[in-house]
């Protein structure tokens, strides 16, 4: 089967992997450090700005810990992951879904006008596939203007830019993912942003326990240096040495794999171009740049396609389900665009271990298809 996503892993992950395990210490310490402070210049910026974590979703939950009063909404798009959702609700916020652009699968800042009210005290934005959000500076100005947090599931764009600036670090937070799906894996783990320093040290604080001081031989003091405080009362969310050693082996090659990635997509468009019962991944806005990590085409024939490919061992799939769609969030609008959207969206296989034949195969398997 040709997997729609896959990572790529090598002997460069098993090496940083065994020094690890030599150095005695597999919790988080020098090795995630290091995964942090690369990453940070990775996306032009500074170390203290950012605080790896377990998951993305996880970082989801501290970021509206931190921000959410009961009561306060939050306009989500309804393609989105289940995780940011769930991450609002926990917190006692209030959750006002948006449609979307057919095409992008992004909202409009028009779609998130519509939901606005006086009590919205946060935005999120997905950029779908790592296409960033079109016109994202005019939603940036509206947030500043009416005061209201502005947060990027990075998820789906962990290297896109606009105009040169790492998506992620756009807006007041941003959250990565490094799951086993991703771009660059670490078996699980992610990564928050936060442009307020003294908000991202709070975040950090409540990823370990709340401590404000340091035990053991992490303290700097020199008599007692097992005693500590607390100023919150946080879990235990970090990130080991050992998923950020992969992480350290991942980013020096994550370059190559936007490459590869890119490279397929300007195939598959060539190649699907010419037929008029389907629409391919739009072109980015000037000045963007994606990390390519969908492939999604467009027909009223989805369905049965993906039937098609999956008898022909290609795996394919829609990400993701529109959430004002899911029962247990209780909505009781419609949003026409994420419902058609839904319904005839395909991600089919687009990764940086596609094979020449691979991606051969899924090009003459959707022009065989007979709709």
């Amino acid at each position: 089967m040709i997997n729609v996503f896959q990572p790529s892993l090598g002997n460069e992950e098993l090496e940083i992997i065994k020094s690890t395990f030599q150095s005695n210490w597999t919790g988080k310490g020098k090795i995630n450090a290091q995964f942090e402070t690369e990453l940070a210049d990775k996306f032009n910026s500074k170390k203290e700005h950012f605080v790896s974590v377990n998951s993305c979703t996880t970082g989801m939950f501290a970021v509206f810990k931190q921000i959410l009063n009961e009561g306060d909404e939050v306009i989500l798009p309804s393609i989105s992951f289940v995780g940011a959702a769930n991450a609002i609700l926990e917190n006692k916020g209030v959750l006002k879904f948006c449609d979307v652009d057919y095409r992008t699968l992004n909202p409009t800042i028009e779609d998130i006008l519509k939901e606005y009210t006086d009590k919205t005290k946060a935005v999120i934005i997905i950029h779908y596939g790592g296409y960033p959000m079109r016109d994202i500076q005019k939603l940036i100005d509206f947030c500043k203007e009416k005061n209201i947090y502005l947060i990027e599931d990075n998820a789906c764009s962990p290297f896109s830019k606009v105009n040169n600036v790492s998506c992620g670090t756009l807006t007041d937070f941003g959250v990565w993912s490094f799951d086993s799906m991703k771009i660059l894996v670490t078996g699980d783990g992610g990564l928050i942003y936060s442009k307020d320093l003294d908000a991202g040290k709070q975040i950090e604080k409540q990823l370990f326990f709340g401590l404000k001081t340091k035990s053991g031989l992490s303290n700097t003091v020199n008599d007692r240096w097992w005693e500590f405080d607390i100023d919150c009362a946080g879990g235990n969310s970090i990130m080991n040495d050992i998923s950020s050693a992969i992480g350290v082996a991942q980013l020096k090659k994550v370059d190559s794999f936007i490459a590869k990635r890119k490279e397929i997509t300007n195939i598959y468009n060539e190649e699907f171009k010419n037929l008029d019962w389907l629409l391919t991944t739009p072109e980015l806005e000037h000045g963007n740049e994606s990390s390519y990590y969908f492939y999604w085409i467009q027909t009223a024939y989805r369905d049965q396609l993906a039937k098609y490919l999956r008898s022909n061992d290609i795996y394919s799939t829609f990400r993701y389900y529109p959430l004002h769609l899911v029962p247990y969030y209780n909505c009781n609008k419609d949003f026409p665009m994420a419902t058609k959207v839904s319904n005839e969206t395909l991600c089919i296989p687009l990764h940086q271990s596609l094979s020449e034949s691979e991606v051969q195969k899924v090009i003459e398997s959707i022009k065989s298809f007979k709709p």
